[in-house]
């Protein structure tokens, strides 16, 4: 798949920046801009290329067509986005549990427009003790990749201004549907 997923972005136009750190073997990466499905086929390319093994978080009703099966192979988790459930804590006992774990979130909960970003990446990131990695897809100078790790203080205002000065510089699908506010 690395092979094939390399030739693919070839010829798609994609340049890969960044690499995870070998040294981090359990984040949380963040995945932004996230306002098309093409997102998810071209950031699965370039985990694919990385050979980095992910799991990802999910709408619960993308499992109930056909493809649900694939989408739990590939890494797939459901999350039940009508009801309160106690995500954070589920996600934080999955990474104590586990050796190896790169766990990619869209912070913008979905691809339409939002006036803020959920904060649920973060508090998985702090509760888990691991840092968030800063996944992109930068649309209009086709290269996607990662940017620096960063590791929660539990100062989120703080940390959040970093993730935006990031992000800011990255160019969506749709523009118009890419917004940085955090939500409270």
């Amino acid at each position: 798949m690395r092979t094939i997923s390399g030739i693919l972005l070839r010829l798609l136009g994609w340049k890969i920046t960044g690499t995870v750190p070998s040294h981090i073997k359990k984040c949380v990466i963040i995945g932004a801009p996230h306002t098309s499905n093409l997102d998810f086929f071209i950031g699965r390319l370039v985990y694919f290329k990385f050979g980095v093994p992910v799991r990802f978080l999910i709408k619960k009703e993308a499992f109930q067509n056909p493809l649900g099966g694939l989408l739990k192979r590939a890494g797939g988790i459901p999350v039940d986005r009508g009801k309160k459930n106690n995500l954070v804590e589920e996600m934080a006992t999955l990474f104590k549990s586990s050796e190896q774990l790169n766990m990619i979130v869209a912070a913008e909960g979905t691809r339409k427009l939002v006036t803020q970003w959920k904060r649920g990446f973060y508090y998985i990131a702090l509760r888990a003790e691991v840092p968030i990695l800063l996944g992109f897809l930068d649309y209009g100078k086709k290269e996607a990749g990662f940017g620096p790790a960063i590791y929660p203080t539990g100062d989120f205002e703080a940390d959040f201004k970093i993730i935006e000065e990031f992000y800011k510089t990255k160019t969506a699908r749709h523009p118009e549907l890419f917004n940085l506010t955090p939500k409270s």
